[in-house]
């Protein structure tokens, strides 16, 4: 909580140090309401007790003034995919693109959200995840909350997908703006398969904590002509397609080639929505 000095010039009386409630209002002699007080500047408090000091009919033109006696920690992190990481106070009205704007705004690398965690008293931190684009748009403005303090704001990285083999432009497919994608779409942004390519694609996933990849057989030329369900890709997904022959490549030589496209220009593809 915070301590406010509350001085009324000729009032000596109502004159005090108090204490913001956990309500978020402080309180004075003779009022019989609270005064609200919660993320307000010590300028907007001194109008908000004037105001009800006149309202009650206690004063007719008080004069108000408020200094800050003590501040409570109330500390936002901002960290991830910014141009600038920082922890700082939440003193006054602070929204999420407020402090975005503090850390000087995203990273190139950004991706497509943002994860909000938010402190519980007495259970689990509650993470939200907002689109990036959803909230620079501003048409819903429930996706730019107020932030109290005790909030860590996480930018991740964007992930990517490789496509290897039997393709015009192989290289690294980043999802920035585009969470979730296919194996058609990557393969179009690719410029589509090469003369003799196979008729089955691989896919290579990582699962959480596994030391190897699992190889997912997609059916490519049912996928291509609509007699199969497009396989969504997921990010770090390597995704090769043979040639005709059954010439396949180890999984080991995959991850060099997706390691090399991802990091040279000339071998990365943004995909964009």
């Amino acid at each position: 909580m915070l301590a406010h000095a509350a001085q009324l010039y000729g009032s000596p009386e109502l004159t005090r140090s108090v204490r913001v409630s956990a309500e978020g209002q402080i309180r004075l002699p003779m009022l019989t309401r609270g005064v609200p007080a919660a993320g307000l500047v010590p300028r907007e408090i001194e109008s908000a007790i004037a105001a009800a000091l006149r309202a009650e009919k206690i004063l007719i033109d008080p004069v108000v003034t408020v200094t800050v006696a003590e501040y409570r920690s109330r500390p936002i992190s901002v960290a991830g995919a910014v141009k600038r990481p920082l922890t700082f106070q939440a003193f006054g009205t602070v929204t999420l693109l407020d402090a975005l704007t503090r850390a000087e705004g995203l990273a190139p690398e950004a991706g497509s959200e943002i994860l909000l965690t938010r402190p519980a008293a007495g259970g689990t931190p509650a993470t939200e995840r907002i689109l990036v684009k959803a909230l620079f748009a501003g048409a819903n403005p429930g996706l730019n909350p107020r932030l109290a303090g005790g909030e860590e704001i996480r930018v991740p990285v964007a992930l990517e997908v490789y496509v290897a083999g039997s393709v015009k432009n192989p290289g690294a497919f980043s999802l920035k703006d585009a969470p979730e994608t296919t194996v058609l779409k990557v393969l179009a942004l690719a410029g589509g398969l090469v003369p003799f390519a196979s008729k089955e694609a691989y896919v290579y996933r990582r699962r959480p904590g596994a030391d190897s990849k699992d190889e997912i057989p997609v059916a490519l030329s049912r996928i291509i002509a609509r007699k199969a369900p497009d396989v969504t890709l997921e990010g770090d997904d390597i995704l090769y397609v043979p040639d005709s022959k059954g010439r396949r490549l180890s999984i080991s030589a995959l991850e060099r080639i997706a390691g090399f496209g991802a990091a040279t220009t000339s071998g990365l593809l943004i995909w964009r929505h």
